[in-house]
C-alpha cells in the first residue's frame, strides 16, 4: 500500500524491451536507500517489485510484464525520463494522501491546462470505464501523486496543482498529450460492485 505521497523524482536509466515485457532501471536517492529483492515501489504510481539492486547502491530494476505495459504508461517511458518514486508505507506512519494499491486502473490524457498565479488546473480525458468511480472532492492517484478531483464530467476530470506538486513531482514536466497512470479510490471500486451485484438491498 502507498499514501500518493511522492518521495522523490527518480529517473530512468535503462529499458530492456522484450516481446512482451520489459525491464526498467531507475536510479533514486531516497526511495531505493532500503531496496531489497522483492520490496515494492510505485513508480508513476505503478506498484513494482524490485528484481535488482547495484552493490553500489541508489539504482534498482523492475521486470514489467505485458499486464502492466498494456494497463499503464509505463510502456511510453524512455531512458532519461524522470519518474516519480513512493516506496511503501510503514504500517502505523501518518497517511497524508489517501490510501493507494499502486494497482493501475487505466490512463487519462491531458487536454488542457490552465496557469494560476502560483498553480495549474489540469484537465483530463477519462476512459468512460472509469467515470463511474470518480467523485468532485474525491481522491485520485494519477502518476502516483495523491490529489483531489475539482471538476468531474461524463468524460473528463480536473485537478489542481498546487506550487509544491508542480516542483517536486513528473506533474509539473507533463503537456497536452501526456498519458498518466490513474487508480480510483479503492473504496468506490468496492461500493460499485457491491451495489451492482445487490449486496446490502433490503429483501
Amino acid at each position: 500500500m502507498f499514501t500518493g505521497i511522492i518521495e522523490e523524482l527518480g529517473e530512468v536509466v535503462g529499458i530492456e524491451s522484450g516481446t512482451d515485457s520489459s525491464r526498467i532501471t531507475v536510479r533514486g536517492r531516497v526511495a531505493t536507500t532500503d531496496a531489497a529483492h522483492g520490496a515494492s515501489i510505485a513508480v508513476n504510481g505503478a506498484c513494482l517489485t524490485v528484481t535488482d539492486t547495484e552493490a553500489k547502491g541508489g539504482v534498482v530494476t523492475f521486470d514489467v510484464m505485458a499486464e502492466s505495459l498494456q494497463r499503464t504508461a509505463l510502456g511510453d517511458l524512455a531512458a532519461g525520463d524522470a519518474v516519480n518514486l513512493e516506496r511503501a508505507m510503514v504500517l502505523g506512519a501518518r497517511l497524508d494522501g489517501h490510501l493507494v494499491q499502486g494497482h493501475v486502473d487505466g490512463t487519462a490524457t491531458i487536454t488542457e491546462r490552465r496557469p494560476g498565479d502560483r498553480w495549474e488546473e489540469v484537465r483530463l480525458a477519462i476512459p468512460p470505464e472509469l467515470a463511474p468511480f470518480v467523485v468532485e472532492k474525491g481522491s485520485i492517484c494519477l502518476d502516483g501523486v495523491s490529489l483531489t478531483l475539482t471538476v468531474v464530467g461524463d468524460d473528463h476530470v480536473e485537478v489542481a496543482l498546487i506550487p509544491t506538486t508542480l516542483e517536486l513531482t513528473t506533474l509539473g514536466r507533463k503537456g497536452v498529450g501526456d498519458r498518466l497512470n490513474v487508480e480510483v479510490d479503492v473504496l468506490g471500486k468496492y461500493v460499485h460492485r457491491m451495489t451492482t451485484l445487490g449486496i446490502g438491498e433490503p429483501r
